[in-house]
């Protein structure tokens, strides 16, 4: 066997860069947590004593927490004056909760998969699933986190115009139902936005219908949203308007049954958005960055999710348009197009 040392230096360099972001998604979670990088946002450039005492944090873990962030580009040093600042680029994406580049969202969802690793390496041997509800409490909160501000960025101003004829509707008061809705976001959001229409947002797992309930209270909508529990394939009501599935047809057993569920419930002239993960056909066209990170939640969270219920149809994260085409018309539907498209998502436009 003869050794490439370039690359092999190469592959060495590649694995210790993923060493280290091992460590420090746990760090940026510590610093979400502990309100850190807002802190230091709205602070300006501090040493870690002064960072610690505007935190209430021991000056010690501040330094090395720091140090980290520093060394991995999300914190900024100043070896001058021995201070650490955010440039604006890192507090849009690490401190402002309401940016459309939020990133700490991200890194709980990864933590709160990885908790489940002795549980999917144990389905890697049996071939059996492990439910969304299956998973650490934290995975529900940090999907929320990580969805959101890509929602507010892109649902009222780009997504729904590009669909034939739904702004209108929603405007004039439709009938929508949000079909894996989580905790409620993207409900919660369509409503606040159509003060006309009415919405109901239907989930399998009843904490997060929970959650759901009071995120509408608090954000003054209660008035226009119901939340239930319900299954994608049972979901109750006809003649909708508009029926939305974001980032969930993938993680379905039956996407195909659900498509058919869909078709029956919507109005003969109704719309079916359904939102999923920018993808390619191939595999070969997601082999980068975004692809892995896709690959990755899929192996730990999707494809568990899919195989642990009827059907087990697991289309992964990466199915690509030309399998979800086929698994919506396969439900009866005859119209279906790419509306639009953003670096991290596919929007589809369906009709009966």
């Amino acid at each position: 066997m003869a050794i490439d040392p370039d690359k092999l230096n190469e592959f060495l360099g590649k694995a210790i860069v993923d060493f280290g972001a091992t460590f420090n998604a746990a760090l940026i979670r510590i610093g979400d947590r502990l309100g850190l990088y807002k802190a230091l946002a709205a602070a300006g450039p501090q040493t870690p004593a002064g960072l610690a005492r505007k935190t209430g944090t021991a000056e010690r873990y501040i330094r090395e927490w720091l140090s980290a962030q520093a060394a991995g580009g999300y914190v900024t040093y100043d070896a001058p004056s021995g201070t650490f600042h955010l440039s604006e680029e890192q507090a849009f994406a690490m401190a402002d909760e309401n940016s459309p580049a939020f990133l700490p969202g991200a890194f709980q969802v990864a933590l709160a998969s990885v908790k489940a690793e002795d549980a999917i390496a144990e389905r890697f041997k049996t071939g059996k699933g492990m439910g969304w509800h299956e998973h650490h409490p934290e995975l529900f909160v940090g999907t929320e986190r990580f969805f959101r501000p890509g929602y507010a960025a892109n649902l009222i101003s780009a997504w729904i115009p590009a669909l034939e004829g739904v702004e209108a509707k929603l405007k004039s008061g439709g009938r929508v139902a949000d079909v894996g809705c989580g905790l409620g976001a993207s409900t919660i959001l369509m409503a606040k936005s159509y003060p006309k229409s009415e919405f109901v947002g239907f989930d399998y797992h009843d904490k997060s219908i929970e959650t759901a309930k009071q995120r509408a209270k608090e954000a003054g909508v209660a008035d226009r949203i119901r939340f239930e529990v319900a299954k994608a394939k049972d979901y109750p009501g006809k003649d909708y308007d508009f029926v939305t599935f974001f980032d969930c047809l993938h993680d379905m057993g039956d996407p195909a049954g659900a498509s058919s569920h869909v078709r029956g419930s919507l109005k003969k002239d109704g719309t079916w958005m359904i939102v999923e993960p920018n993808a390619g056909d191939k595999l070969e066209d997601n082999l980068h960055p975004i692809g892995r990170a896709f690959y990755g939640a899929s192996t730990l969270l999707c494809t568990p999710a899919s195989l642990s219920q009827e059907v087990g149809l697991a289309l992964g994260a990466q199915a690509g348009e030309k399998r979800l085409r086929e698994v919506v018309t396969s439900g009866g539907f005859t119209r279906f197009r790419r509306a639009t498209e953003t670096p991290f998502n596919l929007i589809f436009e369906a009709r009966p």
